[in-house]
C-alpha cells in the first residue's frame, strides 16, 4: 500500500474525510504500546475488582402529601412551568426541592450514625459507628495493595492536605457541653474525626431526587449488607418525615403552646374565683349582709370574666390543635422498602471498564505520537500564512 496513506493529507488536498486505514496502520505499528497499557490497566482493574466492597441499593418512591392550601404537587408543577390553578407556597411551607438538603444535615447524619442496625458479623443490633470502628476492618494486605496502586493519587493528596492542615487543633478537644449556651440557645454541632469520616460515608451513600414534572421523590440508600441497608432506608425515611414535620408545624406548635399555657392560667384563675364564690355563699346562707353581698358581686364579676375568657381560649385551643394536625405533612410510600437480594455493583463490570480505559489510553498515546507533531506543524503554517 502507498506510504502516503501514513501521513496526514495536506490542507490543499483535504477532502473532509478521515483516513481510517492510515489510523489502523499506525495502531498496528504501535501495538506493543497498546498491549502494554491494556495489560497495566487490566492488572489495576483486577486489583480494583478484588478490593471492591459489595454494595446493595435500596430505592423507594415517595409522594409528599400536604394540606390543600399548598400541595407539593402544585408547587413542583409550578417549578416545571405548569399552572394548576392553586396558590403559591406559603412562607411556612417547605418546598420538596429542599428535601435533599435536609437529608444531608449534620443532625440527621448523627442520628443515623448511632441508630442500631443488624449486621451479619454481629449477633445483635449495633450502631453504624460502632460497627465501622470495631468490626469493619479490611485486610491489611488488600488495603496496602489498593493504597499503593489505584489509590495512590488519593493517598498523595491526603498526605499533602495533612501538611497544609493547621497545626493548632486544641479546639477539637472541646466537649459538646462546653459549647452549650447558658440560656439554652443554639450551639454548633461538633463532630469527632471518626464521626466526621463516617458521617461523610453516610452522606455519600444516600440520595434524594425530585421529579418536578411528575411530582414524586426517589430515595436511594446504599449499604454494605442487604438487611442493614433496608433498615437504614427506613430510618432515613422516618427522620426525613420528622424533620419536615418539625419545620412545617413549628409556628403552629408555638401558637399551641402559648394558648395551652394561657388556657391553664385562666382555668386555675376561674376555679379560684369559683371556690371563693362558693365560700361566700356558704357563709351567708343564714344572714346576707351588705359586705358579703358586695364581696359576692365582686367575685361573681371576676368569675364571669374568667369563665368567658376560658370558654374563648378553649375554642382557640381546639383550633390550634386542628391547625397542627392540618400542617403536619405525610409522605406516602408508593414503592415499599424491600431487602435487596443482589448487589448493585459488579466486579466484572469494573474490570471491563479499567481494561477499556487501558485500550483507549494506549491508542491515544500511539496516535498522539504520530499526529501531534504534524498538527503542530499545520497550525504553525497557518499562523505564518496569517502573518
Amino acid at each position: 500500500m502507498d506510504q502516503k496513506l501514513l501521513h496526514i493529507i495536506p490542507p490543499e488536498e483535504d477532502d473532509g474525510g478521515i483516513d481510517f486505514i492510515a489510523i489502523l496502520q499506525h495502531l498496528w505499528k504501535g501495538r506493543k504500546t497498546v498491549i502494554l497499557c491494556t495489560c497495566i490497566f487490566f492488572v489495576l482493574g483486577l486489583v480494583a475488582a478484588i478490593t471492591m466492597k459489595r454494595t446493595y441499593t435500596v430505592s423507594t418512591t415517595l409522594v409528599p402529601q400536604m394540606n390543600a392550601r399548598s400541595s407539593s404537587f402544585s408547587s413542583l408543577a409550578a417549578l416545571a412551568g405548569f399552572d394548576l390553578g392553586t396558590s403559591s407556597l406559603n412562607n411556612s411551607d417547605l418546598s420538596p426541592l429542599v428535601y435533599p438538603h435536609v437529608l444531608k444535615s449534620a443532625s440527621l447524619q448523627l442520628d443515623l450514625l448511632y441508630t442500631p442496625y443488624h449486621f451479619e458479623k454481629v449477633d445483635t443490633a449495633i450502631s453504624f459507628y460502632n460497627y465501622q470502628r470495631d468490626y469493619n476492618k479490611p485486610s491489611v494486605f488488600l488495603t496496602n495493595v489498593k493504597k499503593y496502586t489505584i489509590g495512590l493519587p488519593r493517598f498523595l493528596m491526603g498526605q499533602l492536605n495533612k501538611v497544609n492542615a493547621p497545626k493548632d487543633t486544641t479546639w477539637q478537644n472541646i466537649s459538646s457541653e462546653e459549647l452549650s449556651h447558658k440560656d439554652g440557645g443554639m450551639k454548633p454541632i461538633l463532630l469527632t474525626e471518626e464521626e466526621a469520616i463516617y458521617a461523610k460515608m453516610l452522606a455519600s451513600s444516600m440520595s434524594l431526587t425530585v421529579d418536578k414534572k411528575e411530582g414524586y421523590l426517589t430515595l436511594a440508600v446504599k449499604g454494605s449488607e442487604p438487611l442493614q441497608t433496608a433498615e437504614m432506608a427506613i430510618r432515613v425515611l422516618e427522620l426525613l418525615q420528622s424533620e419536615i414535620t418539625k419545620f412545617r408545624t413549628e409556628k403552629a406548635e408555638h401558637q399551641l403552646q402559648y394558648i395551652q399555657a394561657r388556657y391553664d392560667e385562666v382555668k386555675a384563675e376561674m376555679e379560684l374565683y369559683q371556690n371563693q364564690l362558693a365560700g361566700i355563699r356558704d357563709r351567708s346562707q343564714q344572714v346576707l349582709t351588705t359586705r358579703s353581698r358586695i364581696e359576692q358581686d365582686r367575685v361573681q364579676t371576676k368569675f364571669a370574666v374568667a369563665s368567658s375568657t376560658f370558654a374563648e381560649l378553649a375554642k382557640q385551643l381546639e383550633a390550634a390543635k386542628m391547625q397542627v394536625k392540618r400542617d403536619t405533612p405525610t409522605i406516602t410510600v408508593v414503592q415499599p422498602i424491600t431487602v435487596p437480594r443482589n448487589p448493585s455493583n459488579s466486579r466484572a463490570r469494573k474490570l471491563i471498564v479499567w481494561t477499556f480505559l487501558g485500550i483507549v489510553l494506549g491508542c491515544g498515546i500511539v496516535l498522539g505520537k504520530e499526529y501531534l507533531p504534524k498538527l503542530k506543524e499545520l497550525f504553525k503554517k497557518k499562523e505564518e500564512r496569517a502573518l
